[in-house]
């Protein structure tokens, strides 16, 4: 629950005024030893605070969602491993966790399903950073339609998608190997493309900075491009500029 959320519960009569207090004294932000709870982001940037799972010991995890699940705030952890996310889960059996994308996520109101994000991928191998993507996308309230494996190497693929893709507010294209599908879409569409390029290809690919600096070099226009398997990094991106398009209707 966001401050905006808790003043309209005791406008109501559904929250007393010293409930409210209780609530509001954390703010904006709670130290509970092992982190710095920011409650107050969602207040700043009009998304709430997530967490990076690798480095946080399965206690750690724990203890910080069950801190959010006591205020009824949701929560988006990204990287989390299947020993982390069960863990949680015996605790807060609602949270939801997607193995592929490795994201864990609690809900306590529905998500929007606003606008229309496109999460691409060139090939199988890259749908483990596009699903972050899209999962981090559909955290914050975007619709996400899920574009696979229509790499370059068929192009044929991408352009019978291209009336799905032309109706995207973003699109999300995530590639390794070569990393060309960002700049093949974006000379395709008018509308903004963010570039993930991934760590997936052969020696000569060098773990994902060939496909980093074919996407930084395009000469298509409309690209922004993300750090190498930044998938959540794509998602708040694309949720943003998602957000925007519908504001400006």
């Amino acid at each position: 629950m966001d401050v905006r959320q808790l003043l309209e519960q005791v406008k109501t009569g559904k929250v007393s005024l010293e409930e409210a207090e209780r609530y509001l004294k954390d703010l904006p932000y709670e130290d509970i030893g092992c982190a710095k709870l920011d409650y107050h982001r969602s207040l700043r940037s009009g998304f709430g605070e997530v967490i990076y799972g690798p480095g946080k010991t399965v206690e750690q995890i724990v203890q910080i969602c069950s801190h959010f699940a006591a205020r009824k705030a949701n929560v988006l952890a990204t990287r989390v491993s299947p020993q982390q996310a069960e863990a949680v889960q015996r605790v807060l059996p609602e949270a939801e966790y997607e193995k592929l994308g490795r994201t864990l996520t609690l809900r306590f109101d529905a998500p929007r399903d606003l606008g229309f994000v496109a999460v691409c991928t060139g090939g199988t191998a890259d749908i483990p950073v596009a699903e972050e993507a899209a999962r981090t996308a559909e955290f914050f309230g975007c619709h996400v339609e899920r574009i696979f494996d229509v790499g370059v190497a068929g192009i044929h693929r991408l352009f019978a998608k291209l009336e799905i893709l032309r109706k995207a507010n973003c699109i999300v294209a995530v590639a390794g190997m070569e990393g060309a599908l960002a700049g093949v879409t974006a000379g395709l569409v008018e509308n903004p493309v963010i570039a993930v390029p991934t760590s997936v290809g052969y020696g000569a690919s060098f773990q994902g900075v060939a496909p980093l600096l074919t996407m930084l070099n395009s000469c298509a226009e409309g690209i922004g491009v993300v750090n190498i398997d930044n998938g959540f990094g794509a998602g708040y991106l694309a949720a943003q500029i998602n957000r925007l398009a519908e504001k400006s209707r």
